[in-house]
């Protein structure tokens, strides 16, 4: 199991904390590198929402996709907002295979 790993972006509304934590657990358990979000703004991470804050987020989390192999995109009650949906369109623009957690 050591070596090759697959590198895998979660993205999703932060309003989904703890779906995030036990995607980013059980990912990483079955051998990938997993690559989250930084702060929960719907979630009580206030900072997100200073002036120019959320638009940096968005951007880097841009980032964490291009160094990403995959992205999982974390669609509790098949919800996908705006900000999501621009991510998988971006990672599929890419090559970027996506998966979500609800079908």
């Amino acid at each position: 199991m050591v070596g090759g790993y697959k590198v895998i972006t979660l993205c999703g509304s932060t309003r989904f904390k703890e779906a995030f934590m036990e995607t980013q657990k059980r990912l990483t358990l079955e051998g990938n590198i997993v690559i989250s979000v930084g702060l929960f703004g719907h979630s009580g991470d206030e900072e997100v929402w200073t002036e120019g804050t959320k638009e940096m987020l968005d951007d880097m989390h841009k980032r964490k996709i291009d160094m990403a192999d995959e992205i999982f995109v974390i669609n509790v009650g098949g919800y996908i907002g705006s900000s999501t949906r621009s991510e998988i369109e971006y990672a599929r623009a890419a090559g970027k295979p996506v998966r979500f957690l609800e079908q």
